[in-house]
């Protein structure tokens, strides 16, 4: 009865959570990337819209203005990418692109119109992390107990469930954030908060698994993101220790695991124990602090005083990790320097054994790069039509690989779309994020929420900075959606 009353009060929950299920289900087959997955998706939201709109019959005075702002960004963005089929070389791949930025417009429609309570928007952002988490368990379970192993990796990578390890470690490390947010509230039922920890858990390991190098410079500058935005942070570092500690243990292990494959395909066998171990030891740890809080009302002196002592443990803990990683890397200015050649100078020849993460950043990139930018440079006003770097590669491009897309949000918008392009996305972006920066201010559990569907929308904002994470449908059609519930 009390969810059927939550149900009434914010009805575009259901076709919300239709769309989470959607949005799991594509994860897990190859991120949704192949358009015979999104574009039958594409219509499934485009009929919950259709119906969430006849039922509901959305008013346009009661929705925030910036939530008007930027669906109009947005949408004034999706005519543009389909106007740039008219001058692209390639009509049939900009006509892909453009419907795929469509599938976005419809998504942050369906999850931005209509507004959410705090305990509807939570069941929404939950169950989709609950989703992702019980996926990556899948995911480590099958790794450990497959009778050919390597069919989950490409090379000594994990490219499951995205069929592309950079997207495969994205497709986890996106839900883990709200998944430590959420194990720290106090508003979560205490049993479900020792769930979304030992689920931060195998999201971790999971993604250590695919070996991105993206998601290790990511990480970072997406965890001090969130102790910016989200609320009471002593709370999360408290839940984080533990998570820490965990994915500190086990992570030589899926490292090596990873590194051995190609030469040991019984490798990957030792990985399921010690990290569903580790998880289940999390969840006990944290699930017993939930209940113990639940069952006790400390005062607030003794409350300051542990949200003091928590919030020195977390700036001993910045400077310790600050200390050890000057230590690693050595002077600053020179690892930037040799780091910057690596990533000139193209992909490393690999050693056996060898882990990725420690052989600088060559690549093609700077090539893929390279040719964006000269695409920008000769079309700057409105681009080469979208989703057609491929044709300008094939040209100029000087690797041996053949990319689609230049594995860049900002030099994709730039060079396919151009300066006006670039300006209705970042308006899109400005609008969206300052609307969720406020919603964050709001406090509670709706706050709560806010922030850790925002956090997940800017994981994806970071990664995708220097990877194609807006053409794979199974990760933007997530974070677009989760920027429209904050």
């Amino acid at each position: 009865m009390i969810l059927l009353r939550r149900l009434q009060a914010a009805p575009a929950t259901l076709p919300a959570l239709l769309a989470v299920a959607l949005f799991v289900v594509g994860a897990s087959q190859g991120a949704g990337y192949a358009s015979t997955l999104w574009y039958p998706a594409a219509l499934g939201i485009l009929a919950m819209l259709a119906v969430a709109a006849a039922v509901l019959r959305p008013r346009l005075a009661p929705v925030p203005r910036t939530v008007l702002i930027a669906g109009g960004f947005l949408l004034a963005y999706t005519a543009w990418s389909f106007l740039s089929i008219a001058w692209a070389d390639s009509k049939g791949d900009a006509w892909d692109g453009a419907n795929r930025t469509l599938l976005y417009l419809l998504i942050f429609v369906l999850f931005a119109l209509w507004a959410q309570r705090g305990e509807t928007a939570a069941a929404v952002l939950g169950l989709w992390t609950l989703g992702i988490v019980l996926l990556a368990a899948y995911t480590v379970i099958a790794v450990g107990s497959a009778a050919d192993p390597q069919h989950y990796f490409l090379g000594n990578r994990l490219r499951f469930p995205a069929d592309y390890p950079n997207g495969a470690a994205a497709t986890f490390l996106m839900a883990a954030w709200p998944a430590l947010l959420l194990a720290a509230r106090r508003e979560v039922p205490w049993w479900l908060r020792g769930a979304f920890a030992g689920g931060t858990v195998l999201l971790a390991d999971a993604a250590l698994l695919a070996q991105s190098r993206g998601g290790v410079f990511s990480v970072p500058i997406v965890l001090i993101l969130f102790f910016v935005i989200t609320p009471q942070r002593p709370r999360s570092f408290a839940v984080l220790v533990p998570i820490g500690v965990a994915v500190a243990v086990t992570a030589p292990t899926m490292l090596d695991i990873a590194n051995r494959i190609k030469v040991d395909r019984l490798a990957p066998h030792a990985v399921d124990q010690p990290v569903l171990l580790a998880a289940a030891l999390v969840a006990l740890v944290v699930t017993a602090g939930a209940l113990l809080e639940s069952r006790m009302s400390p005062s607030e002196g003794v409350k300051r005083i542990g949200y003091r002592a928590v919030g020195a443990l977390g700036i001993a803990a910045v400077v310790l990790v600050a200390v050890v990683g000057l230590a690693v890397i050595g002077n600053p200015v020179a690892r930037a320097d040799h780091e910057w050649k690596s990533f000139k100078a193209g992909y490393p020849a690999t050693k056996p054994g060898a882990s990725r993460l420690t052989q600088g950043l060559g690549s093609n990139r700077y090539d893929f790069y390279r040719v964006a930018a000269g695409s920008f440079s000769r079309h700057p006003l409105v681009g080469i039509g979208a989703d057609n770097f491929g044709q300008d590669y094939l040209r100029r491009g000087r690797s041996d690989e053949t990319p689609r897309y230049p594995h860049s949000l900002e030099l994709r918008t730039l060079a396919q779309t151009g300066v006006v392009g670039a300006l209705l996305l970042v308006g899109w972006l400005a609008a969206a994020l300052f609307g969720a920066l406020r919603a964050v201010r709001r406090g509670g559990l709706a706050g709560a929420v806010a922030a850790g569907a925002t956090v997940t929308f800017l994981y994806w904002l970071v990664h995708g900075s220097f990877d194609w994470f807006w053409e794979i449908a199974g990760l933007g059609g997530p974070a677009v959606a989760m920027l429209g519930l904050a």
